[in-house]
């Protein structure tokens, strides 16, 4: 996961690097915004990867 300041200290946009892509796809956080908290982003990320994990 990346973050990218988005010009404020609660606005960023993040990408997510995902197994056979090389580069970072940039990401849409559940609430349908492309920025939001560092918070925000890594719970999607978190969210995501616990999500498509084999269990």
């Amino acid at each position: 996961m990346r973050v990218r300041y988005g010009g404020s200290a609660t606005t960023w946009g993040f990408a997510l690097h995902l197994a056979g892509t090389d580069p970072y796809e940039d990401t849409i956080l559940p609430t349908g915004a492309f920025a939001g908290t560092p918070e925000d982003a890594l719970d999607c990320a978190c969210g995501l990867c616990l999500a498509t994990a084999d269990i």
